[in-house]
């Protein structure tokens, strides 16, 4: 089995900066695409930012130029970098990825349990 655990987030407030990191174990190949996803109350999940394994990055036109997302393919982390934070951003961040986990399967979706981010204006 292969799971995603996320940390940081917390309360800040507007125009101040958070980092939220993932870290994937458990049986691992490969992993494809790796980012996060948010989900505010009342809301659909939607993508925050992804990068691929070839180094692809797409990114929420919400987030442009203010979050960062960087991976770590030897320690298989992805850590989201959040500058200039605004209200609007509140939201549970979750942790996903596409996982190979060995030679027989193929790549399979998981998430994390998600971590709460919220910003006061």
């Amino acid at each position: 089995q292969a799971q995603l655990v996320e940390s940081g987030g917390g309360l800040v407030q507007a125009g101040g900066s958070l980092t939220v990191s993932c870290a994937a174990s458990g049986t691992i190949l490969r992993i494809d695409t790796m980012g996060w996803y948010r989900q505010a109350p009342e809301k659909q999940r939607d993508l925050v930012a992804t990068t691929t394994a070839r180094g692809r990055i797409n990114y929420a036109d919400s987030v442009k130029g203010r979050f960062t997302n960087s991976r770590d393919d030897a320690k298989n982390t992805v850590i989201l970098q959040m500058n200039n934070l605004k209200p609007e951003d509140t939201a549970v961040y979750y942790c996903f990825a596409e996982i190979k986990r060995n030679y027989g399967s193929g790549y399979v979706d998981y998430w994390g349990r998600g971590t709460q981010v919220t910003v006061s204006s």
